[in-house]
């Protein structure tokens, strides 16, 4: 901080988890259920990120260790047949967190397809 300056009050940021990547039972499919496929998740939370910016402690900010953490349990601990429940129910778990303001999630399935595809994804934007 420059010497006589004052931080921020209130500093809107964005702090970005991308390809988070995990392995769950998500589908329609009965193969995809039983087998599994890989998903990878990126997350955008919108915060006020001016206290923690000023303070320079974790206590002031989302942890990013407690983001992954409930997006990992959701990818990989339960089972919902539509990316877009998946996505939505991240988002919302997210947003909950303490300071979150807004959340966007995408999540992307590396289908078992015969031939090559990055995937197919889904992204959703709750406040």
């Amino acid at each position: 901080m420059i010497e006589g300056s004052e931080p921020p009050t209130s500093v809107r940021g964005r702090l970005l988890l991308h390809g988070l990547r995990f392995f769950g039972h998500h589908g329609c499919r009965a193969e995809e259920r039983t087998l599994g496929s890989h998903f990878v998740v990126d997350v955008e939370l919108r915060t006020d990120i001016g206290s923690a910016a000023a303070s320079d402690q974790l206590d002031s900010t989302v942890n990013y260790s407690e983001v992954y953490r409930q997006v990992r349990t959701l990818t990989e601990e339960t089972a919902f047949n539509l990316l877009e429940t998946l996505a939505t129910r991240i988002a919302q778990t997210l947003l909950r967190m303490s300071g979150v303001l807004e959340v966007t999630v995408r999540v992307t399935k590396q289908p078992r397809l015969p031939g090559q595809t990055a995937g197919f994804a889904v992204e959703v934007t709750l406040s």
